[in-house]
């Protein structure tokens, strides 16, 4: 396959290695591979980017599009030091190959790019783990559920600002456009050929659902215009979650289509909060609970493609809007796991939900990924349930051993 050096004509330092790092499949869908190039200007600084491309590409075009990512949504982001706000005392130590392990023993099936099947025990350990989550959720905050359908209006998305602040991680849903003759056309062309999928969207009806990247967004079209009843109002659901992750999907770490619990707190700006930081702190007490290997952590949303995309992601570092909990599944390696993140009045005045006395509500949310969890607890533990931590073997007991793994 065709290798390119795209040269920086400004070398993006250590501290913004892995916001340049999490862009660089987006510059193209050519891009099959890349290696960051350090060391001729500074050790710990990337002066280039070498990719492979499945194909021949104008090189200087790619230059360009790296160049322009670089110099507006990078190097402009201001340069905080990592702040940990909670280590594990755990010294689990996460062995290489479970994801091979896993599929070896028919515990995981990858079913295509970005998507993974999870059998036994796999699946009950998911189950487990939401229970788990449930119990805090009713015995913190009395939450409300929903069971929110899969499709999620267009408009959700556009009025919360998802659409262009997160357009690499956007997938639509599309239907035919409603007209015998284009179901007469579509049904011929699909008989006569093998692939249809480039000959499809001509043919759509325009388009007003998408997959939901998140179950916040279910939460806030529910009360869009609303005057709530109470001045604190807390909704919790879960469901599948779908964002395209280009090539950075791998093993279970990064999935197209995923399940996500997530609870959402609207009111005051003091109840927001203090239920943000409550959750974060039950939840690490459940990672010591059951001696899993992690920390959490201030961080910061892929934010790309505006103009305002360093502004958006230093303002969230410096106002510590969101913190995530990530946990080991390798040596020297780890996956965020869950989110609690303050979102002020933004999604408050975006949906124009009002509290009794008429001013905008505050809003956070805290979302878990539970195939994530579930790979987490794998690595530390491998998948003998006999050999998980108590809280998760009591509920997964009578769960079929796939294999031994570790």
């Amino acid at each position: 396959m065709p290798s390119y050096r795209l040269d920086l004509d400004v070398p993006v330092s250590g501290a913004h290695r892995d916001e340049l790092h999490r862009r660089v499949y987006y510059l193209s869908e050519s891009i099959t591979g890349f290696e960051l190039v350090t060391g001729a200007s500074d050790g710990d600084a990337v002066d280039a980017v070498v990719v492979t491309t499945g194909q021949p590409v104008d090189a200087e075009a790619l230059a360009e599009k790296l160049r322009h990512v670089v110099e507006t949504e990078v190097l402009p982001q201001l340069r905080t030091p990592p702040k940990v706000l909670w280590n594990s005392p755990s010294v689990r130590a996460p062995r290489t190959g479970t994801f091979a392990g896993l599929l070896a023993d028919g515990v995981v099936h990858e079913a295509g790019p970005g998507q993974v099947a999870l059998g036994t025990p796999a699946l009950a350990a998911l189950d487990a783990f939401d229970g788990l989550l449930r119990e805090i959720i009713d015995e913190e905050f009395g939450a409300v559920e929903y069971r929110y359908p899969t499709l999620l209006p267009v408009t959700a998305l556009h009025r919360s600002g998802y659409l262009f602040s997160f357009p690499q991680h956007l997938m639509f849903a599309a239907r035919l456009d409603g007209d015998v003759d284009t179901y007469r056309e579509f049904a011929g062309e699909a008989a006569a050929r093998e692939d249809i999928g480039d000959r499809v969207l001509h043919r759509c009806a325009p388009v007003d659902r998408c997959l939901p990247p998140t179950m916040c967004y279910h939460t806030f079209d529910q009360f869009a215009g609303a005057t709530l009843p109470a001045e604190n109002t807390v909704v919790t659901a879960k469901g599948g979650s779908f964002r395209h992750e280009s090539r950075y999907h791998q093993t279970m770490e990064r999935l197209a289509d995923f399940t996500i619990r997530e609870t959402v707190f609207l009111g005051t700006a003091e109840f927001v909060r203090e239920a943000r930081d409550r959750f974060r702190r039950r939840a690490t007490e459940l990672v010591e609970q059951l001696d899993l290997a992690g920390r959490c952590e201030v961080a910061s949303d892929p934010f790309f493609a505006g103009a305002a995309t360093a502004m958006q992601v230093s303002s969230q570092r410096l106002l510590e809007l969101k913190h995530e909990l990530h946990l080991d599944v390798g040596p020297g390696e780890s996956i965020s796991v869950g989110s609690f993140n303050l979102h002020e009045k933004h999604f408050g005045d975006a949906f124009g939900i009002k509290g009794p006395d008429g001013g905008t509500v505050y809003s956070a949310c805290v979302g878990f990924g539970l195939e994530r969890l579930t790979y987490a607890l794998l690595c530390q533990y491998g998948w003998d349930v006999d050999d998980w931590p108590v809280p998760l073997k009591e509920r997964c007991r009578n769960t079929t051993r796939a294999g031994r793994g570790m």
